[in-house]
């Protein structure tokens, strides 16, 4: 057994949990309401700014505790953010917010605190 916890958090800056939880329920699940397609538009949004093997990793996850029928439950850590009913045309509006429009905001944490949307410096 081999703790990796300091390598990793050397070298993530965020993880992005997107969950693409499937369940036989009356209940909504987010694999039937476009979890796999979230999950692609933002692997995808990442590709297209070279960003996709940087500090942000994106983890395909069970249920998050967020189920809606209007969308996908994500979770981008260490911020705390916790996100639902995302679809996937959602997605540039989201990371750009979280990352900057070109990812560029990796390792800025959002600040509410601001009140103007703006990031603030991550410790």
């Amino acid at each position: 057994m081999q703790d990796r916890t300091d390598k990793q958090r050397d070298r993530l800056a965020a993880q992005v949990f997107v969950c693409t939880n499937d369940r036989d329920s009356e209940y909504a699940c987010c694999a039937d309401v476009g979890g796999q397609e979230t999950l692609e538009a933002i692997k995808s949004w990442l590709r297209e700014r070279n960003a996709f093997w940087s500090p942000i990793s994106v983890t395909e996850t069970g249920c998050l505790g967020l189920c809606s029928e209007a969308g996908t439950a994500i979770a981008i850590q260490p911020r705390n953010r916790w996100y639902s009913d995302i679809q996937p045309e959602d997605v540039p509006t989201l990371l750009e917010r979280e990352f900057g429009p070109n990812a560029d905001r990796v390792g800025e944490a959002f600040s509410e605190d601001a009140g103007d949307g703006k990031h603030a410096a991550g410790d």
